[in-house]
């Protein structure tokens, strides 16, 4: 019985959480790729230093914290135009529509993600966070309707109520 009950509070949370797949990164990690990427300016060529921004451009875009998101984001933008081939520009649109998913900016990340699929579409990471945020949008709809709903029906009951009260 009680591993029923925990199955049920897991699923509510899954529900609300969104229960996408996306890994998350540690602080710890974020910093080791800042001190990558620090050290790649000091000497490594323009090649490893790119591989070093686009680790630390990962890191951030799949941290739970919100500033480091929005770092990662502002990176990617401004080295999205100095990608050279199609690969990069399918990893880096990838990257920021997964950091604009975290930041609940759906519509955005929907549109990144329709980019990635243009340049690759059998990509299965683009076709999960497809998923992820088609049913992200899907869960927002049910709870603003669930909310509409209870609002309306909290104003009809007080006007019900009153109503009774006068008669």
């Amino acid at each position: 019985m009680e591993a029923k009950i925990n199955q049920f509070f897991e699923s509510i949370i899954t529900f609300f959480n969104g229960g996408d797949q996306l890994p998350w990164c540690s602080p710890d990690v974020i910093l080791g790729c800042e001190r990558e990427a620090a050290d790649a300016t000091k000497g490594a060529t323009d090649e490893g230093k790119n591989e070093s921004i686009m680790r630390l451009s990962w890191a951030l875009v799949h941290s739970k914290q919100p500033e480091d998101v929005q770092r990662g984001i502002a990176m990617l933008e401004v080295s999205l135009a100095n990608s050279n081939s199609p690969l990069q520009k399918r990893e880096k649109l990838y990257l920021l529509a997964v950091g604009y998913y975290r930041c609940g900016e759906y519509s955005r990340s929907r549109e990144l993600t329709g980019h990635c699929l243009e340049i690759a579409p059998d990509w299965r990471q683009a076709l999960s966070l497809k998923k992820a945020i088609e049913d992200r949008i899907t869960k927002d709809g049910v709870i603003g309707i669930g909310i509409t709903a209870t609002v309306i029906g909290l104003i009809a009951g007080g006007i019900a109520a009153s109503l009774i009260r006068r008669n």
